[in-house]
């Protein structure tokens, strides 16, 4: 159960900021962000070794796409597709309306159930394919800050999301044009969640062979302003430094 964290602020310098934690089995292998598709020079983004996709990517245009699956749909399934192969799709495109369009055309029975947030400086979506439903829902993310886990957005049944979600509105807006980051990778990092007999409930979860993977950070500018900034921990987010992505 990924978590996705999105603030949307239009006409600020900073117009989108996302922050996520990967939840994953700890034997699945992945790459770190970086242009891992030679027919999509265009990309950067972290690969998972297992299938060929990706969780989490940017392209030069500015868009951003994060995936997650949803409750009881961990890992893949006999006939079906990758998930992964579905932020690729979305990175193809110039901007997150069209790609937004496009994707939610796709035949949703070749997918497990998952949860897909396209954006860029100007929009952004949440695409949702639930369990026994043959379209993808599409829906205009609104202004502010939302959250996202493995059910809907700004779930409050979600432990996580309702233990966290207020925190994170709380918190003071990173400054990237400072390196601040501070009170979000403080909440990013927090084991200690809702519930103390549910590691679910926490932003890093620690359990039995599955856990939090890593973490990313990234801000995108709008038209006028500087270069997208992606921050990336390859582990843990408590124990595990965050690290500029060359863009």
């Amino acid at each position: 159960m990924c978590t996705i964290v999105l603030l949307r602020r239009p006409g600020h310098g900073w117009p989108l900021m996302l922050a996520a934690n990967r939840d994953e089995m700890l034997t699945r292998g992945t790459l770190p962000p970086g242009c891992h598709w030679p027919d999509q020079p265009q990309v950067i983004a972290g690969r998972d070794l297992e299938a060929g996709g990706t969780w989490l990517g940017l392209n030069d245009r500015g868009l951003v796409a994060a995936i997650s699956n949803r409750r009881g749909s961990l890992g893949p399934a006999r006939g079906m597709r990758s998930r992964g192969e579905l932020p690729l799709k979305v990175l193809a495109h110039d901007s997150a309306a069209r790609a937004a369009a496009d994707l939610g055309e796709l035949d949703a029975g070749l997918y497990r159930p998952f949860n897909l947030v396209i954006a860029d400086c100007r929009d952004a979506f949440w695409l949702c394919k639930r369990e026994g439903v043959a379209a993808i829902d599409c829906t205009a993310i609104p202004e502010g800050l939302s959250m996202l886990t493995a059910a809907e957005l700004d779930d409050r049944t979600s432990l996580r999301i309702n233990h966290y979600l207020p925190q994170f509105r709380q918190a003071a807006a990173p400054r990237p044009e400072m390196s601040d980051w501070a009170e979000w990778q403080a909440l990013l990092a927090d084991d200690r969640g809702a519930d103390a007999n549910d590691p679910n409930s926490a932003m890093t979860v620690i359990a039995d062979g599955f856990g939090t993977v890593s973490s990313s950070l990234i801000a995108l500018p709008d038209a006028s302003a500087a270069r997208p900034i992606w921050l990336y921990a390859a582990g843990r987010p408590d124990e595990t430094a965050f690290e500029p992505v060359e863009l």
